[in-house]
C-alpha cells in the first residue's frame, strides 16, 4: 500500500490525549499526518514527518477527524414544510404530522427511498461527516420497516430498527398489539439488517414497560440497545437505558439529578440533538450540567423531515456553544469521538495510529472556526477510509 502525507496542518484535532498537548482534543500544532492504505500511521509535528510515497499540502489550514453522526433519520418520502411553516409563523396546524411522513415513505418505491439516502449522505459528507447511523421508523409495518433497514445497510453498518417509534393509526386502539408485532414478526424481518434496537420512550408514544419489552426483545435477537430518551418531559428512558447498558440515550432534554448521576456513573453516553430543539423552539439541553457531573456527551442532527431537517454537523456545534453551554473545543469533540462512543466504536472520531483515515480539512486555521464562523462552509476536502471523497 502506499502512503500519504498530509503536511502543513496548522492545528490537528486527534481527540488523543497521549499527543500534543495532552488535551482531550490531543492538539498539535504545526502538524503532519501519515495514511496508508485505509488507516492513520502516524501523527505528530510537520518538521518530523517520515518519508511517504505521496504527500499533500494542507496550506496551513486545521485538519479534524470526520464527524460521526450517530443519530439520523434518513429513510424517509415527503417533507412537512407546511408544517414548520406554521409552527414558525405561530398558526396552528391540525395535519398527520409523522403520520404524513408514514403515508409518504409507505408509498415510496425502493429506487426513491435509497436516491432519498444518497441525496442527504452527500450533503453531510459536503460538511463532513464520514460516519452515520440511521434508523428506520416511518413504515411501521413489517414489510416497510424491512425495506427501510434493507435499504440503510447498503450505505451504512450503523443501522437502527426503530418500528417502535409511534403508535401508528391503524393500531391506535391496540397499542399492545403493537408492541407484539414490533417485538415478534417485524423484529423476526427487521434483525438481520440493524446492529441497534431504538424506542421513543415518551408520553404518547411508549412507556417505561413498553420501552424495556421492546429492547429487551431485540437484545436477544442480537441487537443492542439504544432509547429516544426524555426529549419532550422526565420520563423513564434515561434510567431504562443505563439500566440496559443502551449505548446512548437520545435528546436528554429533561433530566432530573438522578438521571444525570446515573449518565455520569454508566457506560451510556447523552447524545444531544440541538437541530431539534431549534427547530421546536423547545428547551435546550445542559450540557453544561451534564458535562460537569463525568457524563460523555455526543452530539447529532437528529435528521429528519419533522423535528430538525439539517444534516449539519457544524451547525449543531454551533448551536451547541451559543446556547447549551459547551466550550468549541467540548463540541468538536462531542461530534466526533462522543459520536463514536455513542456507536461503541474505537477506529473513528479521532486521527491517531490504528483509526480509520477519515479527516476533515478545514478552511480555516483552527477548528474554533466552526462555532466561530456559523453557517459558513468551511469544509475544504474530505478523506473517506484514506481516500479523497470531497
Amino acid at each position: 500500500m502506499t502512503t500519504t502525507a498530509i503536511t502543513n496542518i496548522a492545528s490537528l484535532v486527534t481527540n488523543d490525549p497521549s499527543l500534543g498537548d495532552g488535551s482531550p482534543l490531543g492538539l498539535i500544532l504545526d502538524a503532519a499526518v501519515v495514511i496508508e492504505g485505509d488507516r492513520v500511521v502516524w501523527t505528530g509535528e510537520s518538521s518530523k514527518a517520515p518519508a511517504t510515497d505521496n504527500a499533500v499540502d494542507a496550506g496551513g489550514r486545521a485538519v479534524i477527524p470526520g464527524f460521526v453522526d450517530s443519530h439520523s433519520h434518513l429513510l424517509f418520502a415527503g417533507d412537512r414544510t407546511e408544517e414548520f411553516n406554521a409552527r414558525m409563523s405561530g398558526r396552528p396546524y391540525t395535519a398527520g404530522g409523522i403520520r404524513t411522513t408514514v403515508a409518504a415513505t409507505r408509498a415510496a418505491t425502493d429506487d426513491e427511498l435509497d436516491a432519498n439516502v444518497v441525496r442527504y449522505l452527500a450533503e453531510a459528507l459536503r460538511q463532513g461527516t464520514t460516519t452515520f447511523e440511521t434508523k428506520s421508523g416511518y413504515g411501521l409495518t413489517v414489510e416497510d420497516e424491512a425495506r427501510a433497514l434493507r435499504i440503510a445497510a447498503r450505505h451504512t453498518d450503523e443501522v437502527t430498527y426503530l418500528g417502535a417509534h409511534v403508535v401508528p393509526p391503524d393500531y391506535a386502539d391496540d397499542p399492545a398489539g403493537y408492541v407484539d408485532l414490533v417485538t415478534g414478526p417485524m423484529l423476526d424481518a427487521s434483525a438481520p439488517y440493524a446492529r441497534w434496537v431504538d424506542v421513543f420512550c415518551e408520553k404518547g408514544a411508549f412507556d417505561g414497560d413498553q420501552a424495556r419489552a421492546i429492547l429487551t426483545a431485540g437484545m436477544a435477537k442480537g441487537l443492542h440497545p439504544r432509547v429516544h430518551a426524555n426529549q419532550l418531559t422526565h420520563g423513564p428512558g434515561v434510567q431504562l437505558a443505563v439500566e440496559l447498558d443502551a449505548a446512548s440515550a437520545d435528546h436528554c432534554t429533561h433530566l432530573t439529578d438522578a438521571d444525570v448521576d446515573a449518565l455520569a456513573q454508566g457506560n451510556t453516553v447523552a447524545t444531544l440533538l440541538p437541530g431539534a430543539e431549534f427547530s421546536t423552539r423547545a428547551n435546550w439541553p445542559d450540557a453544561r450540567r451534564l458535562l460537569d457531573a463525568g457524563a460523555t456527551v455526543a452530539l447529532s442532527t437528529d435528521c429528519n423531515p419533522g423535528s430538525s431537517f439539517t444534516s449539519s454537523m457544524p451547525f449543531c456545534i454551533a448551536l451547541a456553544v451559543r446556547d447549551m453551554g459547551m466550550t468549541p473545543d467540548e463540541a468538536l469533540w462531542s461530534a466526533t469521538a462522543g459520536g463514536a462512543a455513542a456507536l461503541r466504536r474505537t477506529d473513528i472520531g479521532r486521527i491517531s495510529p490504528g483509526a480509520r483515515a477519515d479527516l476533515v480539512l478545514l478552511d480555516a486555521p483552527s477548528h474554533v472556526h466552526l462555532a466561530y464562523r456559523p453557517g459558513v462552509p468551511l469544509v475544504q476536502a474530505v478523506r473517506q477510509r484514506g481516500e479523497r471523497a470531497l
